[in-house]
């Protein structure tokens, strides 16, 4: 009996949390095996308590997010025939339904639920610094690509040096006088 009254695993619990609507949520029908309810009685719950469920908590999928969640999740085949459109339950609304149902085991899930909420807004929320970092990473070495460049330009020039030219061979005379210092004087040697 232990083992029916132990909770879901919190890397379990972040694999059901998805991306609808801007919203990180989670699904009436996973929210009802968490709870261990019914996802009957758990709809039942929310429509006697509807005014704890504003649209910031919970929302009806449409019938289009809902073809797209059951093509997306292998798990909520389930409903792919349901003539009924799932619930979307935010943090706070997996958290509303957890009093509202009022059984010890939601108020468990519920917390291994924040916890898993929390652990992605963390995962996040570090990658959004990794990707601040990369970028800052990127703009200070964009303009390294055209020194690196540069320097292995120097290099091979170095490593190659130009040849130098050429001395002609004999003397040249310029304004009556040899470039070898011996001055010219009429006639031939």
């Amino acid at each position: 009996m232990a083992k029916k009254e132990s909770l879901t695993p919190l890397g379990r619990i972040e694999h059901l949390i998805q991306l609808i609507r801007d919203h990180r949520v989670i699904l009436d029908a996973d929210l009802a095996r968490l709870y261990g309810v019914a996802t009957k009685a758990l709809n039942q719950a929310v429509k006697r308590n509807r005014k704890r469920f504003p649209p910031d908590f919970m929302f009806r999928l449409t019938e289009e997010e809902k073809n797209e969640v059951v093509t997306a999740c292998d798990h909520l085949s389930r409903l792919r025939f349901s003539p009924v459109l799932p619930c979307a339950f935010t943090e706070h609304g997996a958290i509303m339904l957890a009093n509202v149902l009022n059984s010890e085991r939601a108020v468990k899930a519920s917390v291994q639920v924040v916890r898993a909420f929390v652990r992605l807004r963390e995962v996040l929320a570090s990658n959004r610094e990794l990707v601040h970092k990369l970028a800052e990473l990127e703009r200070r070495t964009a303009s390294h690509d055209e020194q690196i460049q540069a320097i292995f330009e120097a290099i091979r020039q170095l490593l190659n040096p130009p040849e130098p030219p050429r001395k002609k061979i004999g003397f040249r005379v310029r304004d009556g006088r040899s470039t070898h210092g011996v001055e010219r004087r009429g006639g031939h040697r």
